[in-house]
């Protein structure tokens, strides 16, 4: 740790906590000039300034003296809603993923966790045909030995095959999830977050399957701010598609919903089978000509009056998996380290973080890595004299 103020860390923590530096200033008294001052390390706060930003953003004083900045380098992120959010919004769960990137790869330095293993998919993503995206859907079937049935536990195999999965309360309500390559130790990762909260299992089935259909079919060198909004909608279009076809393979699901494809009780009854919303199974039906447009407009609109458009029968909030991150972190505990040496391993590696900030990126329960740093009480057992 360096003597010495280091701007870019305050930069890194201002973006991360989704503040402008007019909105930081507010909140701390100070002008945007003197905070632009101290981020261009042309200028050192006083201590008792320091301690304000430590409180104001919720970082460890130490954290603003670190020499190193986090060193992941990021590529693309594919945000389900890029029209809705603002940048600020974005910037801020861009920085959260760099930083689970870089909690990943201090774990790596002591865990061997499961390689990537993904299919190698030739396709023009500039021009991607339907067809093309159920083929790879197919092909990634096939490539993992899934079969054709129900993926029961979707997470599960995503973090099995390398990926990377976590779940956070995001800030912005807008952001569903969000997926995010970044370079580990000259390797590829990709990572895939989800907004946590009152979502059911099927809702956070089709979100990771939409983020891997991302990850599978469109170029992670693309910066999608510079999208037009066609662009992107037909991005989100063809990972919905991928989705879709992945949870709902052709054959399979084709069989079932046939015998009673206008029943909406009956998709309730697929839906417990399949972890597919009934919404969701129902945009399958009629790409799959199972039922017809006026059909689906129909059902659709049944959906509405019954109140199912946000909550359908059987959504229950669903908890995610214990994940990577805490198995990981189990092995290291398991085999005599100690909270306090999970902790050291994070700060080595320039990861200077409040345990409650750690928890929420990582997914982990809360609490979960407090150290007890109280003073035992050494007792001497004292005795009476006798006389």
């Amino acid at each position: 740790m360096s003597s010495k103020f280091n701007g870019d860390r305050l930069k890194t923590a201002r973006i991360y906590r989704s503040m402008t530096l007019a909105e930081l200033g507010k909140s701390l008294d100070l002008s945007k000039q003197t905070l632009s001052l101290y981020e261009n390390n042309k200028g050192n706060p006083d201590f008792s300034t320091v301690i304000k930003l430590s409180k104001t953003l919720h970082f460890p004083i130490n954290y603003f003296f670190q020499e190193k900045n986090i060193n992941i380098t990021s590529g693309t992120t594919y945000f389900r809603s890029l029209s809705s959010t603002s940048k600020k919004s974005r910037s801020a769960e861009i920085t959260k993923v760099e930083f689970i990137g870089a909690l990943y790869e201090a774990l790596y330095n002591y865990i061997e966790f499961p390689v990537l293993n993904l299919p190698k998919i030739n396709i023009n993503s500039q021009n991607l045909k339907d067809e093309e995206i159920e083929n790879v859907a197919i092909k990634l079937r096939e490539f993992w030995d899934l079969g054709y049935d129900p993926i029961n536990d979707l997470q599960y195999t995503l973090e099995e095959n390398g990926l990377i999965v976590t779940g956070m309360n995001v800030a912005d309500q807008r952001i569903d999830a969000y997926s995010q390559v970044v370079n580990i130790d000259g390797i590829e990762n990709y990572i895939i977050v989800l907004s946590v909260g009152n979502k059911g299992k099927a809702r956070i089935n089709f979100d990771l399957a939409h983020e891997l259909g991302h990850i599978l079919l469109h170029p992670w060198t693309e910066d999608i701010e510079t999208l037009s909004n066609d662009e992107f909608k037909d991005r989100e279009r063809q990972a919905n598609k991928f989705a879709s076809s992945l949870l709902l393979p052709k054959e399979t699901f084709s069989k079932d919903c046939s015998r009673y494809p206008t029943e909406l009780e009956y998709y309730i009854r697929l839906k417990k089978k399949w972890g597919v919303s009934i919404q969701a199974m129902l945009y399958r039906a009629c790409d799959l000509d199972i039922i017809s447009n006026n059909q689906f407009q129909y059902l659709m609109r049944q959906i509405s009056s019954k109140g199912w458009r946000k909550k359908e029968p059987g959504d229950t909030p669903h908890v995610l998996n214990e994940n990577i991150f805490k198995m990981g972190i189990e092995l290291l505990l398991d085999n005599n380290y100690t909270k306090q040496d999970v902790t050291n391993i994070f700060e080595e590696s320039s990861i200077n973080l409040f345990s409650d900030e750690i928890e929420e990126l990582l997914n982990l329960p809360s609490k979960y890595l407090n150290v007890d740093d109280k003073p035992k009480n050494n007792i001497i057992e004292l005795k009476l004299n006798k006389h």
